[in-house]
């Protein structure tokens, strides 16, 4: 489906009523939505626009929950767009420091929501003028005073804080080097230096290279899902690595230098593995130290220790048994044992699971995971079983 002209974008503010049969004509009927609106009168472009954001809107639900409802998307806004309760803490940081905060590259104005219900003054910009449309539709949406204006992140003068979230698309192609964001990402650090208190929003598969010196990094993940990665920088950078983890509604963090190294030995009772955020922050050994655990190789973020610890972290695993990688071997032992369902897990291996899972050809009533790693320069095969939450 197309973006929505303004021209349309203002019809459809204007009409709530022909948004809720779009919706409802959506669930209802499927591929025959547009056939159902144009029956009902609705013009072809304008049918079209409404069920474009309909279909917007239904998929925005994982990300803004009921209020998603009732804001106005693109596709590729969407995509780029924080998750609420990201947006939300991070204004709340915001706010204990600031009172008014300059959202550059504020696509559609989501993030500046989040500032302006948190009490702060919000002066918005961005490049599209068809972007700030749905911004400024966001924020009449929202019941929130937004300044929205049309302009260039690099020219804008900065409030007492600032935010940034440089476009990492160009068309339907995602940008993984931080020099092809737009802006590119050393001219807005450039750009913030001065500020007093600010952040700056980046995909969580950012180099540690690009980490300027004396700015905090953190690394977001929702319910074990990585979502973002941010610099916060000048009063803002309070640590220098930090993880957070929003698991059922609620935020754990972990900190520390991303500098450390965790000990080695040898597999234990249990594997852990460190969620997404935690690996990506360099903060495996400060969460080793935790659990009073160490990695069977340094290179590789799977932990061991002989103790079960309920962690928010990680995910643990009961070890079993500890083979040679070998598939054939390990095709008879499976079979011995009746595993015909099994997750396959790999880490510093090189092994494709799936290619390995053919291999197998597994069958038997039995269920188990197993995880193909290395200890030490060992290639192995550890069979273990998830720890459920009652166990802990």
């Amino acid at each position: 489906m197309k973006p929505v002209e303004p021209s349309l974008l203002a019809a459809l503010r204007a009409d709530p009523e022909l948004q809720r049969a779009a919706a409802e004509a959506l669930a209802r009927d499927g591929d025959r939505a547009p056939l159902a609106l144009r029956k009902a009168g609705v013009t072809p472009d304008l049918a079209a626009a409404a069920l474009t954001l309909a279909d917007l809107r239904r998929h925005a639900a994982a990300k803004f929950g009921a209020r998603a409802e009732r804001l106005y998307f693109t596709r590729a806004g969407l995509e780029q767009a924080t998750r609420w309760v990201v947006a939300e803490r991070r204004a709340a940081r915001f706010a204990r420091h600031a009172t008014t905060v300059t959202d550059l590259c504020c696509g559609l104005g989501t993030e500046a929501l989040a500032f302006a219900e948190a009490g702060m003054a919000v002066k918005a910009v961005d490049m599209s003028e068809e972007t700030a449309e749905y911004a400024k539709a966001n924020a009449e949406a929202a019941g929130v005073r937004v300044e929205i204006e049309v302009g260039d992140a690099l020219e804008t003068p900065i409030a007492d804080s600032a935010f940034a979230d440089p476009a990492r698309r160009s068309g339907s192609t995602r940008n993984f080097n931080p020099a092809d964001y737009s802006p590119p990402l050393d001219r807005v650090l450039d750009h913030m230096a001065s500020t007093r208190f600010a952040a700056l929003k980046l995909g969580p598969g950012i180099s540690h290279d690009w980490i300027p010196e004396g700015a905090e990094a953190e690394w977001v993940s929702v319910d074990r899902d990585v979502v973002e990665a941010c610099l916060w920088l000048g009063e803002a950078a309070e640590v220098p690595r930090r993880a957070s983890l929003c698991k059922a509604g609620e935020w754990h963090e972990l900190t520390g230098s991303g500098e450390e190294k965790a000990r080695v030995g040898a597999v234990a009772a249990y594997l852990y593995e460190p969620d997404g955020a935690v690996i990506r922050a360099g903060l495996v050994a400060e969460l080793a130290e935790t659990l009073e655990a160490h990695t069977a190789n340094e290179t590789i973020a799977y932990l061991y220790s002989d103790r079960l610890v309920e962690t928010p972290f990680a995910r643990a695993w009961k070890v079993e048994e500890v083979w040679p990688l070998h598939p054939k071997k390990l095709k008879a032992l499976l079979a011995e044992r009746g595993i015909g369902r099994l997750t396959i897990k790999q880490r510093g291996t090189g092994i494709d699971p799936a290619a390995l899972r053919k291999q197998l050809k597994l069958k038997g009533p039995n269920e188990a995971t197993l995880v193909a790693t290395r200890v030490g320069t060992d290639h192995v095969a550890i069979l273990c079983r998830e720890v459920s939450a009652a166990s802990l």
